[in-house]
């Protein structure tokens, strides 16, 4: 009997969009950012020709090569291509690393990736991250409330959703995260309730990490794809995630079944500008404990599920469409 290749592990593809001196162990400070070339492999799409938002935050957290208990942070401040060449800014520090992704005109991304339980204080003093840019002032107020000290109570995983309520949530092809064609993709399946989204997911052999653990890059994929739709459900609208800080509180050991979801009650929309909703979601392990927990900003987009449905009719019931997107699928 003959069987085909192994397929590549996650960390391996992820590393591979690297080129430079990405050495996790250099210190450069006082030196100035270190300037690595990026280019993220096609198969981590969200949204069609752009990178998942969790994708990019899991490449910050390799390159700063933080074990343990971290905050990894980012500010979506334009699309991330794929498969086009990137520069990346890269300052460390004692105590975190800054980032600032560019197509060589403008920042697109600036992240942060900060070791410990309570850095909350020295992510809200920092003036700036690479490329002199900090983190957004509701990044900041997120930190101070959810990093430091003691922090809010763990958040409980959702109690399994009645099988005549849930309404599972639309998948595509080639997302990374949902993508029922990608060969890389995570397959989640999420489903929707009158109070929350949330799935069960279990990691294949390729989504282990080179720890022997699940493959970080899967658990902030996993929150961010979350956010995304409760702040869809939200809204009615499609959009993006736009500031994405998660807390990674442990290693979510391979082999067991991961939840993740978020509360559709504690969705909130931003009175300065109606378009942006803060979402919170969580990971946890099979028995319960919390392996992950984050705050993300989606920010709706009038008009973008137009296009958006249109592509996911080819897979999806147009009645479970409607539910999300009324306005777009009649």
């Amino acid at each position: 009997m003959t069987t085909g290749p192994a397929p590549v592990a996650i960390d391996t593809v992820l590393r591979r969009c690297v080129s430079g001196n990405s050495d996790t162990r250099e210190t450069v400070d006082g030196q100035g950012p270190s300037r690595l070339s990026v280019t993220l492999d096609r198969h981590f799409q969200g949204l069609p020709d752009t990178a998942h938002g969790g994708t990019v935050l899991a490449l910050f957290d390799a390159i700063a090569g933080g074990a343990g208990p971290r905050l990894v942070s980012g500010v979506y401040r334009r699309r991330v291509p794929l498969a086009t060449p990137l520069q990346l800014a890269v300052a460390r520090r004692a105590d975190a690393t800054m980032f600032a992704l560019t197509d060589g005109a403008a920042v697109l991304v600036d992240g942060r990736v900060e070791i410990g339980e309570a850095r909350a204080e020295s992510a809200a003093g920092a003036g700036g991250g690479a490329g002199g840019r900090g983190l957004a002032p509701q990044a900041i107020r997120a930190c101070r409330s959810d990093c430091g000290g003691a922090g809010p109570r763990p958040p409980a995983p959702p109690p399994a959703p009645a099988a005549d309520t849930a309404l599972p949530l639309p998948i595509s092809r080639t997302c990374f995260a949902c993508g029922t064609e990608n060969p890389l993709g995570l397959r989640l399946r999420l489903a929707l309730d009158e109070k929350f989204v949330r799935g069960t997911w279990t990691a294949r052999d390729d989504l282990r990490g080179i720890d022997g653990n699940v493959a970080p890059i899967a658990i902030t994929t996993l929150l961010d794809e979350a956010a995304f739709w409760l702040g869809a459900a939200a809204s009615g609208e499609s959009g993006m995630t736009t500031d994405l800080r998660v807390r990674l509180h442990r290693a979510a050991a391979f082999g067991g079944a991961l939840s993740v979801g978020g509360s559709r009650a504690t969705v909130h929309r931003h009175a300065a500008d109606p378009r942006y909703w803060d979402t919170d979601v969580a990971a946890w392990s099979d028995d319960g404990t919390l392996v992950a927990s984050a705050t993300i900003t989606f920010v709706a987009v009038r008009g973008a599920a137009r296009k958006l449905v249109a592509g996911l009719l080819a897979v999806i019931p147009p009645e479970v469409l409607r539910t999300i997107f009324p306005l777009y699928a009649r």
